[in-house]
């Protein structure tokens, strides 16, 4: 842990249901009773759908909300089936997930990235920024590769970072039940936090929260989160039940 907080980012994908939020509760009692947690940040990134119902109970906790994606265009306009930043804020949304590896999977490429990035900024949401190699690349050897290309056109004339977390979720670790050891974590955490220092300063690079976003669980979790470049988890199943989340929650602390 680099920062003054470790973050817990819920990704929802697209599961959930309003009687889904009833598990809320459950998180928000433990955070209550739990007092170490005052040096962690939790929020959740549920579908579009639950925004804002999702803000509506969440207004008096300390739990936060964000989206999991979001077109580009800073105004309203003909985009079927699609949601800008604005829409975003105005239901509740703090963050924003850009870039996570099923949307690039589906197309998104590192300039569209880009663009959504400076929207979600010049909008006012804090950008949860996802980087991460596939299987293929990791076995052909390339993942540093890989990921300082991300890294540099997802941030391309960007100025300021203050707002940005990035996660970085080693594609062949999710949804595969494989997962990178602590120490493989560790590694690619340095090396990232390490080229944000060489690309834009070392102050940047020690403020830059970095995430592990690869299958995560309360079993892992301790391991994990204990290593010193590593800031939080990006969890995604496991955080749809509240006894897990709150077990990857209080392995940390």
């Amino acid at each position: 842990m680099t920062n003054k907080y470790m973050y817990f980012i819920a990704n929802w994908k697209m599961l959930g249901g309003l009687n889904t939020l009833n598990s809320l509760h459950n998180v928000e009692k433990f955070l209550k009773r739990f007092k170490k947690n005052k040096f962690s940040k939790i929020i959740y990134c549920p579908p579009y759908t639950l925004i804002r119902p999702m803000s509506k109970k969440l207004q008096k906790s300390r739990i936060e909300v964000g989206a999991q994606n979001c077109h580009e265009a800073e105004i309203s306009g003909a985009f079927t089936g699609s949601v800008n930043p604005s829409m975003l804020k105005s239901v509740g949304a703090k963050y924003v997930i850009i870039g996570h590896s099923e949307n690039r999977r589906d197309g998104e490429d590192d300039k569209l990235i880009n663009r959504k990035i400076k929207t979600s900024l010049k909008m006012g949401l804090k950008v949860i920024f996802c980087i991460g190699e596939t299987l293929k690349e990791k076995r052909k050897k390339i993942t540093k590769k890989i990921l300082n290309k991300q890294i540099k056109d997802g941030l391309r004339n960007i100025k300021t970072k203050k707002n940005i977390i990035i996660a970085y979720e080693p594609v062949w670790a999710i949804g595969t039940g494989l997962t990178a050891s602590p120490d493989q974590a560790q590694d690619m955490h340095a090396f990232i936090r390490g080229f944000i220092s060489e690309k834009y300063g070392l102050d940047i690079a020690n403020e830059t929260s970095i995430l592990y976003g690869g299958s995560c669980k309360p079993s892992n979790a301790a391991e994990i989160f204990g290593k010193a470049d590593v800031d939080g988890g990006l969890i995604g199943g496991a955080s749809l039940k509240a006894e897990d989340f709150v077990g990857i929650i209080t392995a940390f602390n």
